[in-house]
C-alpha cells in the first residue's frame, strides 16, 4: 500500500492512472482546497495542519511509504483546521512556507520521516514523464539561444538566497526575470515584449539543495503557450531532474511555432 499525497497540478492525475493501471494498491491524501479526488474511494481529505489525521490514516491502512506530487499551496494559518499533532507541528510549518510552498512539503517528509514513514520519488510510476539530454524539436538553439541558456544557468546557480527560485529568463544575454514565490506563470506575465519575437529562453532547473524526490520543475503546453506569449524562443531543462506533461502536444506546438526544447 502507497500513500500519493497530492495538491493542485495535472500530474497527480497522470501519476494516478498509472497507480490504477498497474493496480497498486493505494490511498490518497487530498491535501487540494477544493477536494480535487473527492470521487475517488480511495480518497481522504485532510487539512495541512491535520498531521494526527493524516499519519492516523497512513498508518491504519499500513503505508509505510508516500509519494508526493503536486503543489501545496501556503495555506491561510488563521483558518486552518488543526488536531493535536498539527497543534505540535504547525510552528515548523509556519517558519518552512516562508521560504516558497515546496518548503512545506520537505517540512512534511521530516514529520513523516520521523513517524517511520518513507517518502519515494514523484516519479516513481511515471519515469516516462522525465526528458533526458538531447533536443526535442525540429528547432535546435542558435549560437545566440546558446548564449542566452548560458547566462541563465549560470545566474540560477548563483542564486544562493533565491531558495524559491528554479526558473530563469534571459533575452540578448541580459536576464529579464527572475522567478519568485508567484512561480513561472506570474514570471512568464512579467517578460512579454512588443519589441521581440521569437527572442530568449526560459530555464527551468531543480532549486539548489532540492530533494529530488518531490518539487521537480514541471513543463507542460501551458507553460509554452506562455512561452509564446512572452515571445521566447525555448525552454531549457535539465537531464532527467524535470516532469514534462502533454509530451506530443508540446513538441507538436514547438514546432509548429519554430521554438525549441533542450534538456542540458
Amino acid at each position: 500500500m502507497i500513500g500519493l499525497i497530492f495538491g493542485k497540478t495535472n500530474f497527480p492525475k497522470e501519476i494516478l492512472k498509472k497507480v490504477k493501471r498497474r493496480k497498486a494498491r493505494y490511498l490518497i491524501i487530498d491535501l487540494t482546497k477544493r477536494r480535487t479526488f473527492r470521487k475517488d474511494k480511495h480518497s481522504h481529505s485532510v487539512s495541512v495542519g491535520q498531521f494526527g489525521k493524516i499519519i492516523k490514516i497512513l498508518k491504519e491502512n499500513k503505508c509505510k511509504k508516500v509519494l508526493f506530487a503536486g503543489r501545496v499551496e501556503k495555506p491561510n494559518f488563521s483558518k486552518l483546521r488543526l488536531d493535536l499533532k498539527g497543534i505540535y507541528y504547525i510552528p515548523r510549518i509556519i517558519k518552512s512556507s516562508k521560504l516558497g510552498d515546496a518548503a512545506i512539503l520537505k517540512e512534511i517528509i521530516k514529520i513523516l520521516s520521523q513517524e517511520k514513514i518513507r517518502t519515494v520519488s514523484s516519479l516513481t510510476f511515471n519515469p516516462e514523464l522525465t526528458l533526458k539530454k538531447g533536443n526535442y524539436s525540429r528547432t535546435k538553439p542558435n549560437k545566440e539561444d546558446k548564449a542566452d541558456i548560458n547566462k541563465a544557468i549560470k545566474t540560477l546557480n548563483r542564486l544562493g538566497k533565491y531558495t524559491f527560485s528554479q526558473g530563469v529568463v534571459v533575452r540578448n544575454k541580459k536576464v529579464v526575470a527572475i522567478e519568485g514565490k508567484g512561480g513561472t506563470q506570474k514570471m512568464l506575465k512579467r517578460c512579454k515584449s512588443k519589441k521581440f519575437r521569437n527572442k530568449g529562453v526560459l530555464v527551468k532547473f531543480p532549486k539548489k539543495k532540492q530533494d529530488l524526490r518531490i518539487d521537480l520543475p514541471t513543463v507542460g503546453l501551458k507553460t509554452l503557450t506562455q512561452c509564446k506569449l512572452a515571445g521566447l524562443k525555448g525552454i531549457v531543462l535539465k537531464d532527467k531532474q524535470n516532469i514534462f506533461l502533454e509530451r506530443k502536444k508540446c513538441i507538436t506546438f514547438t514546432n509548429k511555432n519554430k521554438m525549441f526544447i533542450t534538456v542540458k
